[in-house]
Formats: structure tokens, sequence, C-alpha cells
């Protein structure tokens, strides 16, 4: 009996680290395994143009003069790395650089110190200041502007000082899960009333054939199938609710690529470079390679925070994700991220969050 009950014990401990490991969000999770292919592609000395490698001129993405004086010494943003991570609906190789929207969105902040990494998902449906004084949801800056002013967008908004990013598209994530042998994932019943119609559409865009998913249950998903699931947006939670099926989708992969020989994470990298688009060069990457077990994702988040954000339907602009005072979420993000607990926003994000409050007053109270 003594033995039956530690084993009810030990599944229910597993069941919850299981339940803490899917904090992992999934543009991030994408970049680490793409990263961690890289190196073994570096080791072998493989010939390859790599990913998509572009230079952000740092004085186009609207770095607030407060804020770089955070980065100083003894300023509370001293001693971390903040990276741009992008996942975009791209149905060709040049809409990784514009023209699509970004479906995924999300700050990686790197304590260099420590090697501590929080992640915050920025919801692609934020009603904010897209870079160029016009007031929409926030995965427009990524299709009018591309990478620069999505990087943009993210330092005037949210008081960033962001130069870095990677963009991955989802043909890249398809072919990362086929090249791994699959996902195991559990379909409900009403995620199954959805996910044939998103694969019928990455299939066409693909230009590939597709396999239905036939039932609801846990199953091995490939990658067009795994990918549509990520989509699903039509259930229960709406987009927030897809969040979490892309978190469970990328705790699958770095489940199966744990398991994965040498050979089989190299042909998956090798496969997978022509849809990545980034500024952070070679010696960068290596640098954190060369440290790789100092790293661990701490914490996780969305903005806007959750008791502070609400959902209206703007007129022309749609239903957005609005921020009720975006300078009480940036207070809320420093803290979150830099442990600054009497962090003051600057003059712009001000401005920005009195223009998002009128716009949207009327909207909210509609409801």
């Amino acid at each position: 009996m003594a033995t039956q009950a530690n084993n009810r014990k030990m599944t229910a401990k597993q069941q919850e680290a299981k339940k803490r490991r899917k904090i992992i969000i999934f543009a991030v999770e994408i970049f680490i395994i793409i990263i961690m292919m890289a190196v073994l592609w570096l080791v072998m000395n493989r010939t390859s143009e790599g990913p998509k490698v572009t230079v952000l001129d740092p004085k186009e993405l609207e770095i607030h003069e407060e804020v770089r004086q955070q980065k100083e010494e003894g300023g509370t943003m001293q001693g971390y790395l903040n990276i741009a991570l992008f996942g975009v609906d791209a149905e060709t190789d040049s809409q990784l650089y514009k023209n699509s929207r970004s479906d995924s969105i999300m700050i990686a902040s790197v304590n260099l110190d420590t090697g501590e990494i929080k992640l915050v998902s920025v919801y692609r449906d934020s009603y904010l200041n897209i870079g160029t004084d016009e007031y929409r949801k926030c995965n427009a800056a990524y299709s009018f502007g591309g990478a620069e002013q999505a990087v943009k967008m993210l330092n005037m908004n949210l008081d960033m000082d962001i130069e870095h990013f990677v963009t991955v598209g989802y043909k890249g994530l398809s072919e990362v899960i086929d090249g791994l042998g699959g996902v195991w994932i559990d379909v409900d019943e009403e995620e199954l009333k959805h996910i044939n119609n998103y694969q019928i559409g990455i299939a066409e865009t693909l230009k590939c054939d597709y396999i239905p998913v036939a039932s609801a249950g846990y199953q091995l998903l490939n990658g067009l199938q795994a990918t549509a699931y990520c989509r699903i947006r039509y259930t229960a939670g709406d987009d927030f609710k897809r969040t979490a099926r892309q978190r469970e989708v990328i705790q699958a992969i770095e489940d199966q690529a744990k398991q994965a020989d040498l050979a089989t994470l190299t042909r998956v990298f090798n496969n997978a470079i022509d849809d990545i688009y980034t500024n952070v060069d070679t010696e960068t990457i290596m640098e954190f390679l060369g440290a790789i077990t100092k790293y661990e994702i701490v914490d996780e988040g969305g903005f806007p925070q959750e008791s502070m954000r609400t959902v209206a339907n703007i007129g022309a602009k749609g239903s957005s994700v609005i921020p009720m005072d975006l300078e009480s979420n940036v207070v809320w993000l420093h803290q979150f991220l830099f442990s600054d607990e009497d962090y003051t926003v600057t003059d712009s994000v001000r401005e920005y969050s009195r223009k998002i409050a009128s716009d949207t007053a009327a909207y909210i109270n509609k409801q």
C-alpha cells in the first residue's frame, strides 16, 4: 500500500513538473532550438548561407534617452540583453522581412550576470502606437515596416532598449517538427473541429498535401498538423488559448529534440535555416552557446498584464486587447523584468497612454 501511495505521489509531482515546464513560450523555444541546432552545424563545419542576417540602425529604433540612462552603471537595466522574437505568417521567404503580420511577439530578457531569462509575450492584438504615431493592433508594425518597425514599436510603447531580433515563419516550425518525427499532442473535440480547416489553409500556402486528423485524443501529429494546432483560435479562450497551444506544442518539440541524435538535429537545422531572419550575429550566438548551461528561464508573463487589460471592438480596427492604462502596464513590466520597484515611465509613454485611453474609452463603455 505504501508503495502504491508513493507511486501516486510521484505521478502527481511529475504532472505538476510537466505543467511548470509548459510556461516556455512559442517564439523563444523555437529560437533556442534553432540556436542549439546552429552550434551543431558550426561544429561540423557545414557550408551554408546560414540565417538571413540583417543590420538594424539603433538610431531608428526609438530607444528613449531615459531608457539608455538605465543601461548605464548603476541603472536598473544594466547587465540585461533584451531580444525581440517574432513568429510571422509568412507565405513566402520575402515575407520574413515585411508584409506579414507577427502572430507571435515576445521579449526575452536575459540577465547576463545571473543567466536568468524572463519572457513576456506581447499580445498581437494589443492596441498600441505601431511606430508611426498610428494606433492599431500592434502586429501590423511588422507587416508595414518589418523587424525594424516592430522593434521600434516595442521600444516606444514599453520603454525598452531592444536592438536584436529573431524572426521565424511557420514553414520553419513545420519543418522542425517533421524532422523530429512529429510531436505527441492531446487534441480535444473542440480543437478537432478546427484543426483540419487550418491545415487546408497552410497546405495551400506551402503548396503541399496534408493528412487530416481523424479523431480526438493523444496522438502523434506531423509538422503541418501541429502547426495548424498552434493556429487554432476559435475556441473558448480565443487568442489567449492559442498561446497555450503554442506552449504545448513547443514543449512536445523539446521532448522530441532531447531524444534525437546528432545527425537528426543537424539535418533538421539545415532544412529550417532558410526560414530564419535575424540580426543576431554569430559571435553573439557563440557567446551564449559557450555558457549555455548558465542560462535558465525563470519566469514568464503576458503584456498587457491580465488585471490591467480588456478586450473591445475598436470600430474598423477590430477586436483589440486594450491596456486599460499603458503607463501602469509599463511600470509592471519593468518591475517584472528588471525588479525595478520604483520605475517611472517616460513622457512619451505617458502621451501614448493618454492617446490609447482617449481612442478606446467609448468602445470600452459600450460593453
